[in-house]
């Protein structure tokens, strides 16, 4: 997302597979995570089932930079495997904190995937250190994992441990969880993040964060796995616990403008269709006299090409992107950042040169990269730029999965629309209204969490909301494994 240089982050991608027979599926899910890559570029992870031995291999990087032949092949086959890409709302960034995470317990072992933020991460942690627990990550995620396991050494299924600790956890998670003999896909009750399963023509089961992960392994979409739901896929087929389904939904209407791939279809609507609508209900809010309609690269083009459809300015390419450079806010340090950006875009000076331009871009969010790009095309030529978001403003922290922590460097929490375009150097600068978040899929809906957006949140808000709150601890309060001292000790 170019306007996003350091609060914003996509969330993570999970991935399932359950074959018929022992077959490469450690392959399989390797192209299933080169499709959710968007998702995730800090680490990734895939764990191998064959006949309840599980191989495992995860590392900080690009799933291409992870996995290479000779890893995929000493992996080896299996009937079941599940895969994960890591950008992370809660934790560090270390290999430590990579997916999925195994675990081995009284009744066997376990493995899983999350997508997701827990609002009540820090309560659960505590509790299960409190009764002995050591975690050896920062991540919610293995609170979910020992949550889980917990109620698996009082349950007779690891479907059952999985519906008992549903009751426990709070916020967001889509979760592929595998049993020595079961593939386990759930999803928290208000469906926060998108996952959806497949079949293959040979009998194969998949899950997916989005369908575009389906396609790419030749799979087709089934359907959405329900807010709430829990699916069991074995041996003796599929079944369905959905006694946890039926409240109310707030999934991330974020996904749309942003997060999910254009060629993903989340409950019945393609996520380019949604950034084309948004970008028509813009030009209906923000007509302007202009002589191009260009999107920046690349979840504003589909917004720009729709904008340019309902006001009739033609669209043109006015920007590349190097598609051999990640997305700057996933750099971890500033100057890197700021290098990155500098070459991840070039302008097309004729297509620039003596026009009035309306770019259109996913959101503006501090406002950094958005005054670069202004820049860039003020450089090329453009007389005029009107700059506007296909987004709603950026008014309130994401709880939920979406790294936005606090208000301090959203740029409209303290500007106004004419002082942000003075500040980036646009003419004029222009958000969607509020009222049209909602109808991004065509029809008047009411099942989107749009928090960060108008500060309605579908949840109570937790109390501990950093990201690196498991670290931030003071030491009195942390287990013994996590002092500083400890680690020094141990390492000599």
């Amino acid at each position: 997302m170019s306007s996003m240089e350091h609060e914003i982050h996509e969330e993570c991608g999970v991935f399932g597979v359950f074959a018929p027979s022992v077959e490469n599926v450690a392959s399989t899910t390797y192209y299933a995570l080169f499709a959710l890559q968007h998702r995730g570029q800090e680490s990734a992870g895939i764990v191998v089932n064959n006949d309840g031995v599980f191989s495992s291999h995860k590392d900080t990087g690009l799933v291409n930079d992870v996995f290479t032949a000779e890893i995929l092949k000493k992996l080896g086959e299996g009937n079941m495997a599940i895969g994960h890409v890591r950008y992370g709302t809660t934790g560090g960034n270390g290999r430590e904190n990579a997916q999925p995470i195994v675990v081995n317990h009284l009744k066997g072992n376990m493995a899983l995937a999350h997508n997701g933020n827990l609002i009540n991460a820090m309560e659960l942690r505590t509790e299960l250190e409190n009764e002995g627990c050591i975690f050896h990550t920062t991540s919610d995620t293995e609170v979910v994992a020992y949550t889980i396991t917990k109620e698996r050494v009082k349950c007779g299924s690891i479907e059952a441990a999985v519906l008992a600790a549903m009751d426990k956890l709070k916020g967001a998670y889509s979760l592929v969880v595998m049993s020595p003999s079961k593939l386990i896909a759930a999803r928290d009750p208000l469906g926060f993040r998108p996952l959806c399963i497949g079949t293959r023509e040979d009998g194969a089961y998949l899950i997916a964060s989005e369908s575009c992960a389906l396609s790419a392994v030749g799979a087709t979409k089934l359907r959405e796995v329900e807010p709430g739901e829990v699916l069991v896929i074995s041996k003796e087929g599929i079944k369905s616990d959905r006694s946890h389904c039926g409240g109310k939904r707030a999934f991330c209407v974020f996904e749309y403008f942003y997060t999910a791939r254009p060629d993903s279809e989340i409950d019945g609507c393609f996520v380019q269709d949604a950034r084309r609508r948004a970008g028509a209900y813009l030009a209906k809010a923000f007509p302007v006299e202009a002589d191009i309609v260009v999107g920046v690269p690349d979840s504003g083009l589909d917004a720009a090409l729709g904008y340019a459809q309902e006001s009739g300015i033609p669209y043109g390419i006015g920007l590349i992107k190097n598609k051999y450079i990640g997305r700057t806010f996933i750099s971890p340090d500033q100057k890197v950042r700021e290098d990155r950006v500098r070459i991840k875009l070039n302008v097309v000076a004729s297509a620039i040169r003596g026009k009035r331009v309306v770019l259109v871009d996913d959101s503006i969010v501090r406002g950094t990269t958005s005054a670069r790009i202004v820049r860039l095309l003020r450089e090329a030529g453009a007389t005029k730029v009107h700059f506007l978001s296909s987004a709603p403003k950026f008014l309130n922290p994401c709880y939920y999965g979406t790294d936005i922590d606090s208000r301090e460097n959203l740029i409209a929490c303290h500007h106004s629309e004419e002082e942000i375009a003075k500040i980036i150097g646009a003419d004029s600068v222009g958000y969607l209204p509020i009222e049209y978040a909602r109808k991004l899929t065509g029809k008047e809906e009411d099942r989107f969490c749009c928090a960060c957006f108008d500060g309605v949140y579908p949840t109570e808000i937790p109390t501990s909301t950093a990201k690196h709150r498991f670290e931030q601890r003071p030491i009195s309060n942390r287990p013994i494994s996590e002092n500083p001292k400890f680690r020094k000790n141990q390492e000599n």
